[in-house]
Parts: structure tokens; C-alpha cells; sequence
């Protein structure tokens, strides 16, 4: 007679194990931040770079293209028009020509219209005024920015970050690349969870340089083909490089 199935949920880590993971991601984090700290002379935010929805547009136009190529796109938007309500009121594929530098204008620009649109009817009061964020809850101005249309959770972390000092992490290519090589997120995270994991694991005065110095790291020495083993301070911590490199299985 053939067993019955069972319905049993599947278990996942113990919390003992769970625990042991996060003390292992802390004392990792530690490590990354004073040795990268010491390469990279220490990043701290000290001002807004843009208002924030010129950091809202130019994260759009920052998407899958380089940051030499979004800036071109940003500085010529704004040439074109002389405010948002012109870009708004201007035909989408006028607006896509004026980008095209920055790749994939016929995506971006109606993306660009859409969430300025939903940006003048939320701030009525003050047209394009989203000094609200800074005051909102973190996970509430997020949440906010998510709503956005095409917004997913790095574009709300930069604008946040960038735009308001606050501590959410954006986690790009680099920092993803960085902190999976590091072992700081499980294999197979998905960026979605990326950002709370190392979130999470980060005081609110660490965010801003764990993001720009995993950035900077991944520029100049962790290459995503050919990582600079040899030129890196993180070797001793790196499951990457003792996995792959030197080929000494690492305890999980």
C-alpha cells in the first residue's frame, strides 16, 4: 500500500542557524567597513547632490545604462524644457528624442511622464515638492516611492539616500555583486530581499558609506569578469575568493 503523502510545511534555517548567520554577516560588515573606509577615505553624506526629483528622474534615466550616458540624458532634459510641467506637457516621443543618449528613451520617457504626473497630483499644494519624504517613516516613504510607476526599491533608496540622507541602501550591480561574493546574502537572494537583508545589518550611519564604498570596490577591484583578488584588503573575509580562488570550502 503506498504512503500517504504529507502536507508538512517546509522548514527553513533554525533560528540558532538564522543567528549564528547574522552575528557571521555583523562581524563581516565590521571588517568591510574600516578597510574599505581606509581605501576610500571614509564617505560621508553631507548635502542633497539634486532637488529630490531631479534624483527621481535621473535614477530613471540612470537605468541599465552608464552614469556618463545618464548624466548626458538628465543635463539635456533640462536644457530642453523649462520645468517639470514642460516635460510633462511635451509629446513622449519628443521627450524620448531629447534622451536617446541615455539608452532606451522609448521606455524611459513615457516612464518619466507617467511618474511626474503622479508626482504633481500628489504634491498639489506645492507642485513637485517632496520634501514630505523627509519626514514621512522610512519604510512609509518607500513604500511611497514604490508606488511610483516603473519606481522598484533601489530608485526609492537613492532617492532617499541621496536626496534626504536617510539611511535606506540602494543595492546596484555592484553592491549586490560585493556583498554575495563577501557572503553578507545567501546564494539565489533576489535583489528584492537584498535590500532589507543588508539594510538590516547596517546602523543607520553605516548606510551611506557601505554603499558607496561596495560601489567604488566594485568598480576598481571586484570586477564582475575578472575580480582584482590580488589588489583587495577582503580576501581574509571573502567566501568568493576562498571558494573560487583558493578553493577552501567555507562553513555555512
Amino acid at each position: 500500500m503506498p504512503s500517504r503523502a504529507t502536507n508538512r510545511p517546509r522548514r527553513g534555517p533554525s533560528p540558532q542557524k538564522l543567528a549564528a548567520a547574522r552575528r557571521r554577516r555583523r562581524a563581516t560588515i565590521e571588517i568591510v567597513l574600516d578597510r574599505l573606509g581606509e581605501r576610500y577615505e571614509h564617505p560621508a553624506w553631507s548635502e542633497p547632490r539634486l532637488d529630490p526629483v531631479s534624483e527621481l528622474v535621473l535614477t530613471i534615466l540612470s537605468q541599465n545604462t552608464s552614469d556618463l550616458n545618464s548624466a548626458r540624458a538628465f543635463g539635456l532634459l533640462r536644457a530642453a524644457y523649462p520645468d517639470w510641467d514642460g516635460v510633462l506637457a511635451a509629446p513622449t516621443n519628443e521627450v524620448a528624442d531629447v534622451i536617446r543618449p541615455g539608452g532606451l528613451a522609448n521606455v524611459k520617457a513615457p516612464r518619466i511622464q507617467r511618474v511626474l504626473a503622479e508626482v504633481r497630483d500628489a504634491t498639489s499644494d506645492v507642485p513637485y515638492d517632496l520634501a514630505f519624504l523627509g519626514a514621512l517613516p522610512l519604510e512609509e516613504a518607500k513604500s511611497w516611492l514604490v508606488g511610483l510607476p516603473g519606481i522598484g526599491p533601489k530608485t526609492a533608496a537613492i532617492v532617499l539616500l541621496f536626496g534626504f540622507g536617510r539611511p535606506a541602501l540602494p543595492v546596484d550591480t555592484h553592491v549586490f555583486r560585493v556583498a554575495t561574493r563577501l557572503g553578507l546574502i545567501p546564494p539565489k537572494t533576489d535583489v528584492v530581499r537584498a535590500h532589507t537583508l543588508l539594510e538590516a545589518s547596517l546602523a543607520p550611519d553605516e548606510v551611506y558609506p557601505f554603499h558607496v564604498e561596495l560601489i567604488r570596490h566594485g568598480r576598481e577591484v571586484c570586477h564582475a569578469r575578472r575580480p582584482a583578488c590580488e589588489a583587495c584588503s577582503l580576501t581574509d573575509v571573502c567566501v568568493y575568493y576562498r571558494e573560487v580562488v583558493s578553493r577552501t570550502p567555507v562553513p555555512r
